[in-house]
Formats: structure tokens, C-alpha cells, sequence
């Protein structure tokens, strides 16, 4: 594939946003982030970009007339930013399909845990982690997958896992687990820089 030409969504503060970035730069992604979108113009990632003159853009769906303007807003943008390759950086909302299509296989996002556990509608940030300390599990972890159209559902291409430790609470839990977002998510994107990943049907093959 090459350099990656990205189009990045996040909805907060951004830090798995800065993390790419900080690969970018540091020459371990083939990568060049063409913008930064968000639904929600108090996002600090939406400062950073400004900060690094990276064009960014506000889509909401509140915005629009229709959903149909929404989501052609939404690919317009898109393609006049030059993005072949949509990266989810703690993005609360759902992509619509007709943007899935358009880019298939060619969408990604990042969970806090090892799905299939604790994904799904509603299952996002702490409260992610308060689960999994809950169900009482010795291990987490991250997951970087493919996006379809249902929440958390698309097919893996990388996870690693993190250790719950004795007196874990949701807080000190999400600090390593986030670390180890930051490394992987870099790295799983450089695979499809190289061209080394495959998609068969559900399963994703990483090539070496």
C-alpha cells in the first residue's frame, strides 16, 4: 500500500491520535495524517491538529438536514482531504455504512480490551475496565480491528495483552492499558503501510 494517507477520527482528548502522530514523525509509520475530524468541537484533539497544521473538521449529524447530507459531507470531506485510510481515535460515534463501503477494509479502531470480551454498544472507556475488574479477570488487553457496521465486531488484525494486577482499580487499569494502545496501534498500522495484511472473510492474515 505504501504511505498510509490517513483521515483520522476522535471524539476527546486524543491521545492515541498524538501517539500516530508522534510515529509519524519519528519515522516508525509510513504514514501522513491528512485531517482530523471530530463530532464534537470541545475535543482537544481538534487543538493538537491546529497546533501540528493539520486541517481539521467538525461532523455531526445534528448539523444536517438529512442523513443523507451528513453522509455525503461526510465522504466529500473525506475525499477532498485525500484520506484512503480511516483511523478511529476514541471516536464516539458510529460510522455510517454507506462510509464503511467506500472504504472497505480500509477502516480501523482501537477497544481497550481482548474482543470479543467486553465490546459492543455501550462498552467504551471506563466502562470498559470497571467490567473487566468486576468479572474478575486476570487479563485484558487491546485490540485493533477491522470496523463493520456493528460495534466492536469487525475482524481483529492485532491484540496484546495486559495483566490485571491485586488492587487494580478502573483508574490505574486504564493507564497501562492505554501504554500499550499508544505502542500498538502505531505498529498495526505500519502492517498495512507494508501491504501485509490480508482479509479472508472474518480472519485477518498478517504477512511476513
Amino acid at each position: 500500500m505504501g504511505k498510509l494517507h490517513l483521515g483520522v477520527f476522535a471524539s476527546g482528548r486524543g491521545s492515541n491520535f498524538v501517539a500516530i502522530f508522534q510515529a509519524i514523525r519519528e519515522g516508525r509509520l509510513n504514514a501522513e495524517i491528512r485531517c482530523l475530524f471530530s463530532n464534537n468541537p470541545e475535543a482537544g484533539a481538534l487543538s493538537i491538529a491546529k497546533e501540528q497544521g493539520i486541517p481539521t473538521g467538525i461532523i455531526c449529524k445534528s448539523m444536517y438536514e438529512s442523513r443523507e447530507l451528513f453522509v455525503d459531507a461526510m465522504l466529500h470531506s473525506l475525499k477532498e482531504h485525500g484520506v484512503e485510510f480511516i483511523v478511529l481515535a476514541g471516536y464516539m460515534k458510529k460510522i455510517p455504512p454507506e462510509v464503511i463501503s467506500a472504504y472497505r477494509n480500509r477502516v480501523v479502531n482501537i477497544h481497550p480490551a481482548l474482543l470479543p470480551s467486553f465490546g459492543g454498544k455501550g462498552m467504551y472507556g471506563h466502562h470498559v475496565h470497571e467490567a473487566v475488574l468486576e468479572y474478575g479477570c486476570k487479563v485484558t488487553g487491546v485490540t485493533v480491528h477491522l470496523v463493520d457496521n456493528e460495534y466492536d465486531h469487525g475482524s481483529v488484525v492485532a491484540q496484546q495483552y495486559v495483566l490485571v494486577e491485586e488492587g487494580d482499580t478502573a483508574e490505574t487499569l486504564a493507564d497501562r492499558v492505554l501504554r500499550v494502545e499508544h505502542q500498538i496501534y502505531a505498529e498495526t498500522l505500519q502492517l498495512f503501510a507494508e501491504d501485509r495484511v490480508e482479509v479472508r472473510g472474518r480472519r485477518t492474515i498478517i504477512r511476513r
